[in-house]
Protein backbone atom coordinates (compact mmCIF):
# COMPACT_ATOMS: atom_id res chain seq x y z
CA UNK A 1 0.00 0.00 0.00
CA UNK A 2 2.83 2.41 0.85
CA UNK A 3 4.52 1.50 -2.42
CA UNK A 4 1.32 2.29 -4.31
CA UNK A 5 1.13 5.75 -2.72
CA UNK A 6 4.74 6.45 -3.60
CA UNK A 7 4.13 5.43 -7.19
CA UNK A 8 1.13 7.73 -7.46
CA UNK A 9 3.30 10.77 -6.71
CA UNK A 10 4.86 12.28 -9.76
CA UNK A 11 7.76 14.63 -10.19
CA UNK A 12 7.07 18.26 -10.91
CA UNK A 13 7.71 19.18 -14.54
CA UNK A 14 9.96 22.07 -15.51
CA UNK A 15 6.94 24.08 -16.58
CA UNK A 16 5.18 23.55 -13.26
CA UNK A 17 8.31 24.54 -11.37
CA UNK A 18 8.64 27.65 -13.52
CA UNK A 19 5.02 28.61 -12.80
CA UNK A 20 5.56 28.19 -9.05
CA UNK A 21 8.70 30.32 -9.16
CA UNK A 22 6.95 33.07 -11.14
CA UNK A 23 4.07 33.05 -8.67
CA UNK A 24 6.55 33.43 -5.80
CA UNK A 25 8.29 36.35 -7.50
CA UNK A 26 4.94 38.05 -8.16
CA UNK A 27 3.96 37.60 -4.50
CA UNK A 28 7.26 39.11 -3.32
CA UNK A 29 6.87 42.06 -5.70
CA UNK A 30 3.37 42.62 -4.35
CA UNK A 31 4.75 42.68 -0.78
CA UNK A 32 3.23 39.33 0.08
CA UNK A 33 6.53 37.56 0.70
CA UNK A 34 7.28 36.10 4.11
CA UNK A 35 9.72 38.00 6.29
CA UNK A 36 11.90 35.81 8.45
CA UNK A 37 12.82 37.36 11.78
CA UNK A 38 16.22 36.54 13.20
CA UNK A 39 16.83 37.66 16.78
CA UNK A 40 20.56 37.27 16.14
CA UNK A 41 20.50 39.71 13.23
CA UNK A 42 18.33 42.13 15.22
CA UNK A 43 20.76 42.08 18.17
CA UNK A 44 23.79 42.58 15.93
CA UNK A 45 22.16 45.41 13.99
CA UNK A 46 21.11 47.23 17.16
CA UNK A 47 24.69 47.07 18.37
CA UNK A 48 25.96 48.55 15.11
CA UNK A 49 28.77 45.98 14.97
CA UNK A 50 29.99 43.99 11.99
CA UNK A 51 29.59 40.21 11.92
CA UNK A 52 33.25 39.82 12.75
CA UNK A 53 33.12 42.20 15.72
CA UNK A 54 29.88 40.72 17.03
CA UNK A 55 31.15 37.14 16.69
CA UNK A 56 34.33 38.01 18.60
CA UNK A 57 32.33 39.54 21.46
CA UNK A 58 30.01 36.52 21.52
CA UNK A 59 33.01 34.18 21.61
CA UNK A 60 32.04 32.32 18.44
CA UNK A 61 33.38 32.10 14.92
CA UNK A 62 31.95 34.27 12.16
CA UNK A 63 30.72 31.06 10.51
CA UNK A 64 28.76 30.09 13.63
CA UNK A 65 27.21 33.56 13.76
CA UNK A 66 26.22 33.24 10.11
CA UNK A 67 24.66 29.85 10.80
CA UNK A 68 22.58 31.45 13.58
CA UNK A 69 21.57 34.38 11.39
CA UNK A 70 20.52 32.10 8.53
CA UNK A 71 18.54 29.81 10.83
CA UNK A 72 20.63 26.71 10.15
CA UNK A 73 21.72 26.45 13.79
CA UNK A 74 20.34 27.64 17.09
CA UNK A 75 22.46 29.40 19.70
CA UNK A 76 23.03 27.56 22.99
CA UNK A 77 21.18 28.71 26.11
CA UNK A 78 24.08 30.88 27.26
CA UNK A 79 24.44 32.43 23.81
CA UNK A 80 20.70 33.15 23.72
CA UNK A 81 21.03 35.01 27.02
CA UNK A 82 23.93 37.06 25.65
CA UNK A 83 21.89 37.81 22.52
CA UNK A 84 19.02 39.11 24.68
CA UNK A 85 21.46 41.36 26.56
CA UNK A 86 22.92 42.55 23.26
CA UNK A 87 19.45 43.30 21.91
CA UNK A 88 18.14 45.04 25.04
CA UNK A 89 21.38 46.90 25.90
CA UNK A 90 23.36 47.44 22.69
CA UNK A 91 25.31 50.27 24.33
CA UNK A 92 26.90 47.77 26.74
CA UNK A 93 28.03 45.63 23.83
CA UNK A 94 29.47 48.66 22.03
CA UNK A 95 31.43 49.52 25.19
CA UNK A 96 32.92 46.03 25.22
CA UNK A 97 33.93 46.37 21.57
CA UNK A 98 36.13 49.39 22.30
Amino acid sequence: MIVEKAKSRRAMTGGELGEKLLLSVRQMNAGQGAVVYSPTIAARQKSGLSQSQFATLMGVSVRTLQEWEQGRRQPSGAAQTLLRVAHNHPDVLRELAI
